[in-house]
């Protein structure tokens, strides 16, 4: 069977499978502050095969050893390739699995305020993502404050090249939160000469409205010397 009809006949299978109420469940950790081979994402739900107990990277290819990659995406759509799920939350999930390098390329940040609250950000490939849980940790679904906002762009492999509107040399590295976050920033500029893409406005990353399903229920986010842990399920809900 084809890589795209199994993932079709798998996503038919969740919608078949939501009058059973079958969870979607997580369990991820990774280090924010250095390479640690304690890194890991699991997961496991209604869909036959796509899972993964404690993936992780393979140091010799460079890809997750479980596939993780890829085979989480049926999580992520329903079978009219609508989002269920924020694609920030997706790209949180695959630092466990990715190079060391990869969360420096993408300046992967975590901050934790005094109210409880978790603030994750990072941008990948042109695209600024942030997450933020409640005073208890809690990210809520199927509507959570997850943002995203188009703020660079990449032309075959990294470095990125980020609008200075929002970082001060057009790096990564130098990216100025707060400004992509503003939302008196207009959108709609030329990120480098040539090149069509353009910076955007700031828009919601949760699943659309019009999607088949929706998950409902809460993930807990920790964050503690430098470790980033989610763990929870989630239930499938037809709309």
């Amino acid at each position: 069977m084809s890589r795209k009809l199994l993932i079709a006949s798998s996503l038919l299978f969740v919608l078949g499978s939501l009058i059973c109420a079958q969870d979607l469940k997580i369990d991820y950790q990774v280090n924010v502050a250095a390479d640690d081979p304690a890194n890991y994402f699991s997961f496991t739900g209604p869909i036959r095969y796509m899972a993964a107990e404690k993936d992780t990277l393979d140091a010799t290819t460079g890809a997750s050893k479980l596939g993780s990659t890829h085979i989480f995406m049926p999580y992520l759509y329903d079978v009219k390739g609508k989002a269920v799920l924020p694609t920030g939350l997706r790209g949180l999930f695959l630092f466990a699995v990715a190079p060391k390098d990869q969360r420096i390329l993408d300046n992967l940040t975590v901050s934790k305020a005094a109210n409880g609250v978790i603030t994750i950000q990072y941008v990948h490939r042109g695209t600024a993502y942030k997450l933020v849980t409640d005073k208890n940790g809690k990210f809520t679904f199927p509507k959570g404050d997850f943002v995203r906002r188009p703020v660079g762009l990449i032309q075959g492999t990294n470095p990125q090249a980020i609008h200075t509107d929002f970082s001060t040399d057009g790096s990564a590295a130098k990216i100025n939160w707060a400004k992509v976050w503003d939302a008196n920033i207009p959108g709609g500029k030329e990120i480098k000469a040539g090149v069509a893409t353009k910076t955007g406005i700031i828009t919601d990353d949760n699943g659309v409205d019009d999607a088949m399903y929706n998950w409902n229920g809460e993930l807990q986010v920790t964050f503690e010397k430098n470790i980033l842990k989610i763990a929870g399920g989630l239930t499938a809900v037809k709309r």
